[in-house]
């Protein structure tokens, strides 16, 4: 009777849930968080429960932090899963992918100048981002370093690399994880790049290369590679040294061929001896490199090609232009970011002493928007900005629609109270009424310092 009983139970379970997901009992069950369930569940109560969760995650069409593909055709998207399931790694079984990739590095080295001979393939490969990349190139101007050091019968235990000090963190992560000094040049009020004649200043014979950046992460800026190349180049003839230049164009690369090709950044230049571009972000491709995204990348160049990338990035300009207007015409913000750079728009509070930039970001999310606030780099940390990044499913409604929204956002804080000045009050408490204005205006830069210490590694 038992056993007659519980087969029943089992069989209601089973035609409750081919009924109806959610009347079933698994949407009323704990989430396993730490363990892994002792019982499977069925596959749409477990597609179910997981979808659900998903919704409370931003929109991704709407993070506007992130310079990374949020869209593409339908067709691209079929080509992805068609091969989702093959481990691009293994070259051998997968000789076609392995193909596409190569065409993908000539096609991108020939877009950046490579020296190369028409029927030449290009040196590059394939990696999982810019990161990835950049730890490869900072690891080979070093084995390059120490091997020409040891040649000349001298020490190769301090070597340095020299960037801005708006460089993205996995340059940090470089210099951290392959014991390289990082040598960075400071950042003004003003001028949010790395200064070419500065870097070639703190250049020494134990510099392996000096990373330069095309599209800098904080202001979209191209940094002046031309001017980097001609200073290092008078150095070099000068000391005898070897020093070259790599340039970081994760966000730029697919930019300024486009938009800017008089512009000299690339391999045009004698002392830039390698590139990073990132395909996941204006190459127009979702983010990472499996099997799936080597071949959307082939998709995207052979379907768009020259003229398709060109009206692109034309549109993500000038849906930038127009968002960079309708901040401008609020009259309470000052524009950070230039003209020239990666299509985004970074700007600051005119007046900072009741409200920040941080409460905007924080009451732009009940809309839907990711927007980030930060403050920059050292000797420029005083300034906080917010940054909208245009990526090419951003268009001149949406843009439209910001700007409404932070309209309707400034209006509503200007109407609370002051969040600056209580903490500026609560910092007199605690430290006497002796406690200097100064002081309090210190502890206040702490306080937002620490508001936003993690998220200061800006979205890429």
């Amino acid at each position: 009777q038992v056993k007659k009983t519980m087969a029943l139970a089992r069989n209601s379970d089973s035609e409750e849930h081919l009924h109806s997901t959610f009347a079933s009992r698994y949407v009323r069950a704990v989430i396993p968080r730490f363990k892994m369930p002792d019982n499977s569940m069925p596959k749409d109560a477990a597609y179910q429960v997981i979808s659900d969760e998903l919704m409370l995650d931003g929109n991704p069409r709407l993070n506007l932090a992130s310079f990374v593909t949020t869209w593409m055709e339908p067709e691209c998207d079929k080509l992805i899963m068609e091969s989702v399931n093959k481990n691009y790694v293994d070259m051998d079984e997968y000789p076609v992918t392995t193909e596409l990739q190569n065409r993908c590095v000539n096609m991108i080295a020939n877009l950046f100048h490579a020296p190369v001979g028409e029927d030449e393939a290009a040196i590059g490969c394939g990696t999982v981002g810019s990161s990835e990349a950049i730890m490869l190139a900072g690891l080979a101007f070093k084995r390059k370093w120490q091997q020409r050091r040891r040649a000349q019968g001298l020490p190769t235990d301090n070597p340095n690399i020299v960037t801005g000090a708006n460089v993205q963190v996995c340059w940090e992560k470089f210099a951290r994880y392959f014991e390289v000094e990082l040598k960075e040049v400071k950042l003004s009020e003003g001028y949010y790049v790395m200064d070419p004649a500065k870097a070639v200043e703190m250049v020494d014979e134990n510099t392996i290369c000096i990373a330069a950046i095309l599209g800098s992460t904080l202001t979209g800026e191209f940094e002046d590679v031309k001017t980097l190349n001609d200073l290092l180049a008078e150095k070099n003839a000068e000391t005898g040294w070897d020093v070259s230049i790599h340039v970081d164009s994760a966000s730029g690369g697919f930019i300024a061929p486009f938009l800017y090709p008089d512009l000299e950044w690339d391999f045009r230049l004698p002392w830039v001896k390698s590139i990073n571009v990132s395909g996941h972000k204006y190459g127009l491709v979702y983010a990472g490199v499996g099997s799936s995204q080597i071949i959307a990348q082939y998709y995207q160049f052979i379907r768009l090609g020259f003229e398709g990338y060109n009206n692109i990035m034309e549109n993500c300009m000038d849906n930038a232009r127009r968002l960079r207007e309708g901040i401008e015409m609020t009259g309470k913000f000052n524009i950070v970011s230039k003209y020239i750079g990666v299509p985004l728009v970074a700007f600051s509070l005119k007046d900072s002493s009741k409200h920040t930039v941080f409460e905007i970001a924080e009451s732009l999310r009940k809309f839907g928007w990711i927007i980030p606030a930060y403050t920059m780099p050292a000797d420029a940390q005083h300034i906080a900005v917010l940054r909208v990044v245009i990526r090419e499913d951003f268009n001149r409604g949406l843009a439209d629609r910001l700007i409404t929204h932070i309209l309707q956002v400034l209006k509503e804080i200007e109407g609370l109270p002051s969040r600056i000045a209580h903490i500026a009050a609560a910092a007199k408490v605690s430290g006497g009424e002796e406690k200097t204005a100064k002081m309090s205006l210190e502890d206040i830069a702490k306080y937002w310092k620490r508001l936003v210490e993690n998220k200061r590694n800006i979205v890429c």
